[in-house]
């Protein structure tokens, strides 16, 4: 039983070492990363750390109503990341399918059809982004 346990135990540095060598050898793809970075562009972009340093509130009822923008600029609320961050991946995806819309040539009626979704998500996008701005500036005083 001794034995069994030797071999065990010196064979856990060379087990770890291997690990370590297989993760640094590691080698992602491109379009992991990619979407790694612009996800976390759009959680920055929403205002998440923000939420994470204040700890804001999820949404108010007040009045019989309920609020999901906080009515000033200077604070927010978590619905506020959670609404934002979607309108700027719709935005962002728009963006994308504008530029797939680019590749298909040779296919016109689906390269339309790519530029028309894609301009109608960014246009979303931009016109919600705005308005929710603008509620925020008229309510703050």
């Amino acid at each position: 039983m001794s034995e069994k346990m030797k071999k065990q135990a010196s064979s856990i540095p060379f087990s770890i070492g291997k690990l370590f060598t297989r993760i640094s050898e590691m080698k992602p793809s491109t379009l992991l990363i990619s979407a790694v970075v612009i996800g976390g562009a759009i959680l920055l972009f929403s205002g998440l750390i923000y939420d994470i340093v204040n700890t804001p509130l999820p949404a108010v009822y007040y009045n019989s109503r309920f609020y999901f923008l906080y009515p000033q600029l200077s604070n927010q609320f978590i619905s506020d990341t959670i609404i934002s961050a979607i309108l700027y991946a719709l935005g962002f995806v728009g963006l994308l399918m504008i530029y797939q819309s680019t590749k298909s040539a040779y296919k016109p009626r689906q390269a339309y059809m790519l530029l028309i979704v894609g301009i109608t998500f960014l246009l979303i996008s931009y016109i919600f982004l705005e308005g929710a701005i603008s509620f925020k500036q008229t309510y703050s005083g």
